[in-house]
């Protein structure tokens, strides 16, 4: 069953990683993947939640900024130091298949950090704003989708890496939404046009 599985897994990532190769996504992914890529999205919501919700907007920076921590210290402190699965950029058996796009790292696999964290970002602000402003849900669940799948695509995290680390983010992510909800019941964000 698990030699099935890793089979699968494997399959699935050549299918991404090879299958998907053209000139354009060589450039994209890497760029995708990169945190400072996404740096004046970072500082856009931080700007927008202090202008507009002042003490209520400097607490939901403190709750994205607590999902984050949280995420990335059971997916890289915990789950990936007691599974120890090895990147596929790194497996001797396995390597030689692989299109490396990044520097591999010499860090375990599973699960994502990137996948974690994003998907732990995302529903802790979907569960924040999606009450007024329901685009939230597919734009926040696309990003994070789209940095995972570079991950793939690169060559440094299978499939399996990146729905653990989708599935672990999401209820991280979840979970620290309804503190947030407990702690602000009152908040209720700006209507915006849909």
């Amino acid at each position: 069953m698990i030699d099935q599985l890793v089979s699968l897994d494997q399959e699935a990532f050549l299918a991404i990683n090879q299958g998907l190769s053209n000139a354009f996504f060589d450039w994209l992914m890497p760029v995708l993947r990169n945190p400072y890529t996404w740096a004046p999205l970072y500082l856009f919501i931080i700007v927008f939640c202090i202008k507009n919700y002042r003490k209520k907007g400097m607490l939901i920076i403190f709750f994205i900024l607590i999902t984050f921590g949280i995420a990335d210290a059971v997916s890289s402190s915990v789950i990936k130091k007691t599974v120890k699965r090895v990147r596929p950029c790194n497996d001797i058996e396995f390597k030689e298949e692989v299109a490396v796009r990044v520097r591999c790292g010499s860090g375990y696999s599973f699960t994502s950090s990137h996948a974690t964290n994003h998907f732990a970002i995302s529903t802790v602000l979907i569960m924040i704003f999606y009450r007024r402003w329901k685009h939230i849900l597919w734009l926040a669940l696309l990003w994070a989708a789209t940095i995972s799948i570079a991950q793939v695509y690169v060559g440094v995290h299978y499939p399996f890496d990146i729905l653990g680390g989708a599935l672990l983010g999401s209820v991280i992510g979840y979970l620290t939404g309804l503190v947030f909800r407990v702690v602000v019941p009152d908040f209720a964000p700006v209507k915006s046009a849909s």
